[in-house]
């Protein structure tokens, strides 16, 4: 057996890879989901706090909660941190050519990451769709008031546009009687009502986030576009952490080469004979400046986390789309994805995701090099 994965390295490596991202999601899954229902049940006159957000978590959902969606965070992180270290490894690679030393520039180092990281925000933003969809419904009660009679009243467009959705029947009955005063010659009012899709709720308002989950139920209603919902804030977010990561880790990992090498009798020739840096040492480093760049581009994952939350159905976007709907804000905020009213709240969590990112590092980097030493 030990023959057969030294013979295979490649396969060995993608094992450890996985395994290794798998165990980092899982250790720091909950971090993310309190950090993900801070950001969006933020407002400019509301601020949820941890002690919050965990009462209502473990009220509604019980401690399981907190690993709502944690089945589509790793398929998300597996896939995205496989595009991003593959793009850097052949970036650096194509750098490499040709010199004598196995040596990248920080600099290169952070053109690198920054082309991975947006190769990684195509990759797993339909994943980390559904992932915030399932941890905000952790936080919220499901409608009680779906009974027998509202169901077999469901006109046939409710079923095809959102599968399993019932609307709230006091608020539908709300809306029917406020148009019951209305004179009208269609005898069938309320049936023909129930046939118009901004009507699906019994509000005139879209479904929430904790309402539509899952694939299918994106899909049908919001069409296949909003898989890469937010994909504008993803992609700058992904590539500020990607340049900042790489190329921290990369400066972090050339000072240590040097402290290492202000010891070692005859001073060495080349980078080489230096040798490796400590298990540790790589671990903390990479913790560090996935710290630091989780920092730097928080602001990004806010503003995508609290546009995926949002449901916009296929013909309110087709609607804003014919009628040239204009996307208020500045400039940078209309190309980089941020809504002009989460201004004052861009940093909101900062901490929790600082943690999460440096802990997860530290946990992927660390386990994949035990896993590797162990496999080959």
């Amino acid at each position: 057996m030990e023959s057969l994965w030294k013979e295979n390295m490649v396969a060995s490596h993608g094992i450890a890879a996985a395994a290794s991202v798998t165990f980092g999601a899982a250790l720091t899954h909950p971090l993310d989901s309190l950090k993900t229902l801070i950001q969006v049940g933020a407002s400019s006159n509301q601020q949820l706090t941890t002690t919050q957000v965990l009462g209502r978590v473990v009220s509604i959902s019980g401690s399981g909660g907190f690993y709502s969606g944690f089945g589509w965070s790793a398929l998300g992180r597996i896939s995205g941190l496989g595009a991003r270290f593959g793009i850097y490894e052949l970036l650096t690679a194509f750098y490499k050519d040709g010199r004598e030393e196995n040596y990248v520039y920080v600099s290169e180092a952070l053109l690198a990451g920054i082309a991975g990281g947006a190769v990684e925000a195509v990759l797993s933003t339909p994943f980390e769709l559904f992932k915030l969809r399932a941890q905000v419904s952790s936080a919220f009660r499901s409608p009680t008031s779906n009974t027998v009679e509202m169901k077999h009243c469901i006109a046939p467009t409710f079923s095809k546009l959102l599968r399993g959705y019932t609307p709230d029947k006091k608020a539908w009955d709300l809306t029917v009687g406020l148009l019951a005063a209305l004179p009208t010659k269609n005898s069938n009012m309320v049936g023909a009502l129930k046939e118009y899709p901004w009507m699906m709720t019994g509000t005139g308002r879209p479904p929430l986030a904790y309402e539509v989950q899952g694939p299918l139920n994106v899909i049908s209603l919001e069409g296949w576009r909003a898989l890469w919902m937010g994909l504008r804030s993803g992609i700058f977010r992904d590539s500020i952490f990607g340049g900042i990561f790489f190329s921290s880790w990369q400066f972090l990992h050339i000072a240590m080469l040097d402290w290492k090498a202000v010891g070692m009798d005859p001073p060495p020739s080349s980078i080489e004979e230096i040798g490796p840096v400590s298990l540790l040492a790589a671990s903390l480093a990479a913790g560090f400046s996935s710290s630091v760049a989780a920092a730097a581009s928080h602001c990004f994952d806010t503003a995508k986390c609290r546009t995926q939350c949002i449901v916009t159905p296929k013909y309110m976007s087709m609607e804003k789309k014919l009628l040239r709907w204009k996307v208020p804000g500045y400039w940078l905020e209309r190309v980089s994805g941020i809504s002009p009213l989460d201004r004052s709240i861009l940093f909101r969590g900062i901490w929790l995701r600082m943690a999460r990112s440096g802990l997860a590092s530290f946990a992927i980097v660390g386990s994949y090099f035990l896993a590797v030493d162990h496999l080959t």
